[in-house]
């Protein structure tokens, strides 16, 4: 397995997803697509939640365009390829990762994690994207990924740096580290499938 990873990830990912993902490219472009709208949904909610916080809006705001954006892109390259856009399935990857949030406690402990979650789902995107932009065959393809890559870094940056505008700097630290054990750990645990960005 290879030992490169980015952003701070403990694991990388199986490098046989690249190969399982080019031969479900339709299922791996539909589950993208609705990554995309759930991204756009996210920072909606987060919005809607902390109204008050003025740079998380104003950071969010264009986000929101961009992410949506994003799902226009994937679905028109669905479209070009003759490939429908199949039904929404569950995200064992997301599920999972909320499974350890802070559920009930001090409302900075439930900021925290919020932000720290979409910045791992951001980072986890931005290495998926990474692999496909080297590892497909389609040279088209490869650089439309590269593009998605370069984009999701930017919003993994975003999030942890909002998570440092509300919270103290040494909690951020210390909760960001046990958030990559966990995601670690979840991904070591999840079956390996082409049909799925994560």
């Amino acid at each position: 397995m290879s030992k490169v990873s980015i952003l701070g990830l403990k694991l990388p990912s199986d490098p046989r997803w690249v190969n399982l993902a080019s031969i479900s490219l339709s299922e791996v472009l539909t589950d993208h697509a609705f990554c995309e709208q759930k991204a756009a949904t996210s920072c909606i909610s987060l919005i809607q939640r902390y109204p008050e916080k003025e740079r998380l809006v104003q950071e969010l705001s264009p986000i929101v365009t961009e992410e949506w954006g994003h799902f226009r892109q994937v679905y028109a390259e669905m479209q070009k390829r003759g490939f429908m856009l199949g039904r929404q399935r569950k995200d064992m990857y997301v599920n999972a990762l909320q499974e350890h949030q802070v559920k009930g406690g001090h409302p900075d402990d439930v900021l925290l994690d919020r932000l720290l979650i979409f910045a791992l789902i951001e980072a986890r995107s931005c290495e998926r994207f990474r692999l496909l932009s080297e590892g497909l065959d389609d040279a088209y393809l490869r650089e439309f990924y590269r593009k998605f890559m370069i984009s999701e870094a930017g919003h993994y940056r975003l999030f942890i740096d909002l998570a440092h505008a509300y919270l103290p700097e040494e909690k951020v630290r210390t909760r960001w580290q046990e958030w990559l054990k966990m995601e670690a750990a979840i991904m070591d645990n999840l079956e390996v499938r082409g049909d799925r960005m994560h």
